[in-house]
């Protein structure tokens, strides 16, 4: 090892341990109390989707000393009934198969813990960084988000959010309402743009939505914005006429951008259950969906759709919805959600 080698080592070791000696006990207890909350507030928007889910499988469990066949399909049924979908459900039930007779005696406890780590396993986690609200934004062009997803799904509210969210980052941010076809979605947006403190992009109702999507990017570029939020028609009259406005609206996009959009995000209803398996098969053979954001959490039992859907299209769930509140819209984390469906401090 050189001598230049030697001194940049020691420069690394010093850094780190004044990176360690700033984490005083005070710091690291206020990052364990503000963990701690964020998890109790994600137990409490998921109370329904925990209760429903967890009683399901206590009632599977309850009483077992062993896991045999008839306790594989209760606990089989208890994750279907609660939208965790058939494939996924199959996939988790044969792990759980597998581990079983690999330890051969496996307790009620043992198994639980089984689950917990074969369903966060299963659901694909989204990278992002946190100052940036969960987007993998970099500094030095806008980075694009086009969000899709039918009416009433919680898309608008979701972009509002998410604007808002952001600006509190520090970002500029920027809104295309390129819903062209629903005055209301465009007022609506409005409010919300207005709300976050973000520039919102609009034309007349019935306006080209590329045209709206093109317009938004270059005054996004012209204007040094860091992240562009593209609304778009939540319309699913046939596949064809979906699949040719949203390719229309891209290829406009990367005229001003190559690169746009970086993402496209699929918003879910979580409340509709396996009508929302349905919306994402339809959405992601129309167009390329690269991250999920599922609302209305808070008010269903049915949030095993999280995992299900999650895990069938291989598509990273970015948000979820657990609240009506600016701050109900999380950055999803696995981890958490798992603990909260299992009822984890």
């Amino acid at each position: 090892m050189g001598f230049f080698d030697i001194f940049k080592k020691k420069k690394v070791e010093e850094n780190i341990e004044v990176v360690a000696a700033e984490v005083t006990p005070e710091v690291a207890e206020q990052i364990e109390q503000e963990e701690k909350q964020e998890q109790e507030e994600l137990n409490s928007g998921l109370e329904k989707t925990k209760e429903g889910f967890f009683s399901k499988l206590h009632r599977a469990v309850a009483g077992r000393s062993t896991v045999d066949m008839d306790l594989l399909d209760d606990l089989e049924e208890a994750l279907i009934t609660s939208d965790v979908g058939v494939d996924t459900t199959v996939k988790i039930i044969r792990k759980i198969e597998e581990r079983v007779a690999r330890d051969k005696y496996v307790n009620s406890d043992e198994l639980y813990s089984m689950l917990y780590d074969e369903i966060a396993l299963l659901m694909e986690q989204a990278e992002g960084s946190a100052e940036n609200f969960g987007l993998d934004a970099k500094e030095g062009e806008p980075y694009v988000v086009m969000v899709v997803g039918v009416n009433g799904a919680g898309k608008t509210t979701t972009i509002g959010k998410l604007a808002a969210q952001l600006t509190r980052a520090g970002k500029k941010v920027y809104i295309g309402a390129a819903d062209t076809f629903r005055a209301a979605a465009i007022d609506q947006l409005g409010v919300w743009a207005e709300r976050a403190g973000a520039t919102m992009i609009r034309q007349d109702m019935g306006s080209d939505p590329a045209s709206v999507a093109y317009d938004t990017l270059r005054s996004a570029v012209a204007n040094n914005a860091d992240v562009v939020l593209i609304d778009t028609a939540g319309r699913l009259h046939n596949k064809v006429g979906l699949m040719n406005e949203l390719t229309k609206i891209r290829n406009v996009m990367a005229k001003v951008i190559p690169d746009a959009p970086h993402e496209v995000m699929l918003v879910l209803d979580g409340s509709t259950g396996q009508n929302a398996f349905e919306q994402a098969r339809q959405f992601t053979q129309a167009t390329k969906v690269t991250s999920l954001a599922i609302t209305k959490l808070d008010g269903t039992a049915k949030g095993g759709v999280v995992i299900g859907i999650s895990d069938t299209f291989k598509v990273p769930v970015r948000y979820i919805g657990i609240g009506e509140g600016i701050d109900q819209l999380r950055i999803f984390d696995r981890h958490q959600f798992v603990k909260a469906l299992f009822g984890k401090k």
